[in-house]
């Protein structure tokens, strides 16, 4: 019976100990799969992603646009602490992350919610500041293309965003 014990026990710490979770850093996005946290919308276009972590070893939450993460965590409970990471995919390449604080944002581009904010990893003309992209974003507000679900979780109808089909 103790040789039965100690080999489960030997199991689950290997099987713990290959598991892939990570207390620090961005993840793995199944693209044309997952779903905006702020939005609720299909994540598609890599180089627009976001993710944050509130916590060291917290739930990573997914994004599919820059604007959305901003909006998010200014309504999120308990909100942006100073362990919060925040990352964006580098928008020249859809494929490298950056910390998203340290990152330069250049606007007028074509997003997935029109926040029109793409992210890269060095300082170009007409390139800002993620303060000042945060800035303009909580200015302008959720787009028509972004408004947050309801509390039920389920997406608004076009009527309620102010579209018209």
């Amino acid at each position: 019976m103790k040789t039965k014990l100690l080999f489960v026990m030997a199991m689950l710490v290997l099987l713990t100990g290959c598991k892939d979770d990570q207390a620090t850093g961005p993840v793995d996005i199944k693209y044309d799969r997952e779903v905006c946290e702020y939005c609720k919308m299909i994540i598609s276009d890599p180089r627009f992603a976001a993710e944050v972590r509130l916590t060291k070893g917290g739930k990573v939450f997914k994004f599919d646009d820059m604007g959305g993460v901003i909006l998010w965590l200014q309504h999120e409970k308990p909100g942006e602490t100073p362990q919060t990471e925040i990352w964006v995919r580098d928008m020249k390449t859809g494929t490298k992350w950056l910390d998203a604080k340290k990152a330069f944002y250049i606007g007028k581009q074509h997003s997935p919610m029109e926040y029109g904010f793409g992210a890269v990893a060095e300082k170009e003309t007409d390139a800002i500041s993620f303060a000042e992209m945060r800035k303009q974003v909580i200015a302008h507000g959720s787009t028509s293309r972004c408004a947050p679900p309801p509390q039920t979780g389920e997406r608004p109808s076009i009527d309620a965003v102010g579209q018209k089909g």
